[in-house]
């Protein structure tokens, strides 16, 4: 686990504990037809996976985190909701006995963290897994200068790294979450991008 999310735990700044977003409840809504397969990557205490399973999602969600994942673990069995937990790396996913075809991609908050190498490889284990046309929604800062904090990514940067397999549908600036400390003026963005259909 990089160092900044390490720290983000120690200082109590976990967005990901509070309500599903909006954005991820509308995604769990539209993204398909009727709820099909779903991947959390850097899904941390699991808030988004079990939100996704309790509307009928197949959900798997990935975390390098073991105490995280125990607690994951706890919030599923309390909304007797079945999500699979993998313990890993996201940077090593066709590792992991994940399958394929998941029409959904979630991360909130886990890419803008990685290095540019990590990046590379996240972003071509992603593709590995998910379905043609699937969607993947992505939060992430804006860049810039935090210390050990995520450092960001902008928009041309996440078309790079998905490369042709994606298209990037849209970036919204997320103008309702209000961060303390050194990332106030980190600018929360929510991108969606598909992948190209077979």
């Amino acid at each position: 686990m990089p160092v900044g999310f390490r720290l983000l735990y120690q200082l109590g700044i976990t967005p990901w504990e509070h309500e599903t977003p909006t954005q991820v409840k509308e995604a769990a809504v539209g993204a398909a037809a009727s709820p099909g397969r779903a991947l959390d990557v850097g899904c941390g205490t699991g808030r988004d996976a079990v939100f996704l399973a309790e509307n009928g999602w197949t959900v798997t969600g990935v975390d390098a985190v073991p105490r995280a994942l125990d607690t994951a673990r706890r919030r599923s069995q309390a909304a007797n909701v079945e999500v699979r937990w993998v313990a890993g790396d996201v940077t090593r996913m066709q590792q992991f006995d994940i399958g394929d075809g998941h029409d959904l991609v979630l991360d909130v908050g886990c890419f803008h963290g990685l290095s540019d190498h990590r990046r590379a490889l996240c972003a071509t284990g992603i593709t590995s897994v998910a379905a043609p046309g699937a969607l993947l929604l992505m939060m992430a800062f804006q860049p810039g200068r935090r210390g050990p904090l995520p450092r960001g990514i902008s928009a041309e940067e996440i078309a790079d790294d998905f490369g042709e397999a994606w298209t990037l549908r849209s970036a919204t600036l997320d103008e309702g979450v209000k961060l303390p400390g050194p990332l106030r003026n980190a600018k929360p963005t929510w991108y969606t991008l598909r992948k190209q259909a077979a």
